[in-house]
């Protein structure tokens, strides 16, 4: 009979865990695989998986304790794809062989990932990709373009969904895969954005191969294994933990409380406005997250994502605002391909001009809101007449 793992078990096997590997002496990548091994990189995840078949909401006891011990994380906002989109989907829908190769590499960080889904010829309608993989025995020949990639340059993974029969309706000929970016085909190029930078990429498929072991779910089953990968990414982006005042409200609070000078009436009142929703939607993802331990996320991670974005982008309008003529100067336009996206430690301009994104990225926020309106309010959806009519015969 197994022994339920609880919070005073947990704390006991993470000050083994730091007893055994000093953080003081030991090297991080080491310290992040003994952390794996040890059951305690995400407690919710099967024994022998980075985790112990305890509850989700027991992670924080081993966070605290690690933090305060000066341990190293394994840099989410760098791997933050692999983390929030690619392990939940490997877990559900993985063989063993697939666990055990791509999990532990995955969340030590050694291992970057991207999410090759996004096509210019789909727009919004992702369901509609035009990626085509064709079996040949054991391998699949993929061909096709994908877009606003990020960490595409980095990545070593990636998943990948496929058009497999164009005879079926467009969400039933769908496959999903796991494409190893350095074969030969892959051809990953930067897009440049409005901030400078080439955080997003453009990717092109030119005959790829890809082994039928590295397929996640059956054949033509790729849009139901997608679906699990996107509402975690809507969690991961809409969802994450916050201090208060943590995240974009933080820089716009400080400017004001230390510099009076710039205070207006108006402006005392839209930022109260704005103040009252950040928390109101920080408090909300901590009830999103303790839904979690119950099950796998649902619709209401695409209500979190919306507010997400939203707010984003009326925060940082409103520091602008506040800034004047300062609001209105840019500190860098180098090209970069940045490793991650930093929005509080960069300057009001940059938040402003980056937030743009947040209403595209992760799904955009019109079809978040037919998902929220269908799923969440229960509304009647609207009227789709391409369901039933097979991929190959849809006006394009």
């Amino acid at each position: 009979m197994t022994t339920a793992v609880d919070a005073a078990e947990l704390l006991r096997r993470t000050r083994e865990l730091l007893a055994a590997h000093p953080p003081a002496t030991t090297g991080r990548t080491e310290f992040l695989g003994a952390r794996f091994d040890a059951g305690l990189a995400w407690v919710h995840y099967p024994a022998g998986l980075g985790g112990l078949d305890a509850p989700r909401s027991l992670q924080p006891v081993v966070d605290a304790e690690l933090a305060a011990a000066g341990a190293p994380d394994n840099d989410p906002r760098r791997i933050g794809i692999g983390l929030g989109m690619a392990a939940p989907t490997i877990l559900g829908f993985g063989t063993d062989e697939q666990k055990q190769r791509f999990l532990r590499p995955l969340w030590i960080g050694e291992e970057v990932w991207c999410q090759l889904f996004s096509e210019p010829g789909a727009g919004s309608d992702l369901a509609a990709l035009s990626t085509r993989a064709v079996r040949d025995g054991d391998t699949w020949t993929v061909d096709g373009q994908k877009v606003w990639t990020s960490s595409a340059h980095l990545a070593r993974w990636a998943i990948l969904i496929a058009r497999t029969d164009p005879g079926l309706p467009k969400h039933r000929g769908i496959s999903y895969f796991i494409c190893d970016m350095t074969d030969p085909g892959v051809d990953v190029r930067p897009l440049r954005q409005i901030t400078g930078e080439a955080e997003f990429n453009e990717v092109f498929l030119t005959g790829v191969r890809i082994p039928d072991s590295r397929r996640l779910g059956p054949v033509g089953e790729g849009w139901k294994v997608a679906q699990t990968t996107l509402m975690n990414e809507r969690v991961s982006i809409g969802g994450m933990r916050l201090p208060r005042e943590g995240g974009m409200i933080g820089p716009v609070s400080r400017t004001w409380r230390e510099r009076p000078g710039l205070r207006t009436p108006d402006l005392h009142q839209k930022l109260l406005t704005l103040w009252v929703e950040a928390e109101v939607a920080r408090l909300t993802g901590e009830r999103l997250r303790q839904q979690l331990v119950a099950g796998q996320p649902g619709p209401e991670g695409s209500g979190m994502k919306l507010a997400f974005a939203r707010l984003n982008q009326e925060i940082s309008g409103l520091e602008v605002e506040l800034l004047a003529d300062e609001g209105l100067l840019y500190g860098d336009w180098t090209m970069r391909r940045p490793e991650l996206v930093d929005f509080t430690g960069r300057d009001a301009g940059y938040r402003y001009l980056r937030s743009k994104g947040n209403s595209i990225e992760g799904g955009t926020s019109e079809v978040l809101l037919n998902i929220v309106a269908e799923r969440v309010l229960g509304l009647p959806a609207e009227p789709r007449t391409d369901k039933d009519v097979a991929w190959k015969d849809l006006a394009r």
